[in-house]
C-alpha cells in the first residue's frame, strides 16, 4: 500500500477499489463478481470486505495501492478560473479531473482568470490551510510585466508595504527588476490579498499587462508542463512548499 495510507481507517473493498482505480461503484462491483479481486492472496467477492493498513490488494493481476490524498502542480493557461467547479467557464480542476475523476480536488491558493502559471491542486483540506495559513507566511513568486518601466520608489515602496488605495496595509515584498527589460519584474509575496499585486503596483500609477506565478514556497514551476499541463507533486517536492524559501 502506499506511504500516505499507511495509518488510514479500514474501508470497503468497492471503495478502496474506486479510489484506487478511479472507477465507478459499478465498476468495482463488476471486478468483484468476477473474482479479479484478490486480498491478501485470496479471491475476494465481497464488496463490504474491509481494506485494512498492510493489506494487500489485486485487481485484473495488478498490485492496487490508494493515495489518501493527491497533490498536483498545474500551469494554469490564461482564460481558465481558479475554481473547483464553474458554470461558465473552465476550471483548474476540469483540466486534471478525467485523470482524478472521483476526488474532491480544490486550488489551494488562486490566480485571477487572466493570470498563469503555479496552481497546487489537492483535496488535502489540512494542507491546503497549513500553506495558506497567514502565520506560515508561505512565499508565492510571480513574473509581472508592468506598463511603465520599474522605479526605485516602487521597490523601496514595496519593501516597506504598500498602502493600498482603501487604506490596507501591505506586509513588505520583495520586487526586483529583469535585466534588459525594464517592465518585467519579479515580485515575492508572502500573503494573499485580493488582486494584491495590481492593486499594490496601482500605488505607484502602473499597471500590470501580464502576471506568471513561477513557484510557491521552495518549489519552482515545472516549466516543462506548458499551458494546462500537470504532474503530482512528490513527498520531496511538498516539503519544499512547506518552506518558507524563495526562488
Amino acid at each position: 500500500m502506499a506511504k500516505n495510507e499507511k495509518n488510514s481507517a479500514p474501508m470497503r473493498l468497492d471503495r478502496y477499489l474506486c479510489e484506487s482505480l478511479q472507477i465507478t461503484r459499478s465498476q468495482a462491483k463488476e471486478l468483484l463478481a468476477k473474482g479479479r479481486v484478490i486480498l491478501n492472496g485470496a479471491v475476494c467477492k465481497k464488496a463490504d470486505a474491509r481494506v485494512c493498513a498492510g493489506d494487500e490488494v489485486v485487481a485484473g493481476g495488478k498490485a492496487v495501492s490508494r493515495q489518501e490524498f493527491v497533490y498536483i502542480m498545474l500551469d494554469k493557461p490564461q482564460g481558465v478560473v481558479s475554481a473547483s467547479e464553474d458554470g461558465h467557464d473552465t476550471t483548474v480542476v476540469d483540466l486534471v479531473r478525467p485523470a482524478h475523476p472521483r476526488r474532491n480536488l480544490f486550488p489551494a491558493g488562486r490566480l485571477d482568470k487572466d493570470s498563469t502559471g503555479f496552481v497546487l491542486l489537492t483535496d488535502d483540506g489540512n494542507f491546503a490551510h497549513d500553506i495558506l495559513a497567514p502565520k506560515r507566511h508561505v512565499a508565492k513568486t510571480y513574473t509581472v510585466r508592468i506598463d511603465t518601466p520599474l522605479t526605485q520608489a516602487m521597490i523601496d515602496g514595496f519593501a516597506a508595504g504598500v498602502t493600498l488605495a482603501d487604506g490596507s496595509l501591505m506586509q513588505p515584498a520583495v520586487l526586483q527588476g529583469v535585466p534588459g527589460d525594464p517592465t518585467l519584474t519579479r515580485v515575492v509575496l508572502t500573503q494573499g490579498v485580493y488582486h494584491q499585486i495590481k492593486r499594490m503596483f496601482g500605488t505607484f500609477g502602473a499597471g500590470v499587462v501580464s502576471l506568471r506565478r513561477t513557484a510557491i514556497g521552495g518549489l519552482a514551476l515545472d516549466e516543462s508542463l506548458g499551458a494546462g499541463g500537470w504532474r503530482e507533486i512528490s513527498a520531496d517536492e511538498l516539503a519544499l512548499i512547506r518552506s518558507k524559501e524563495e526562488n
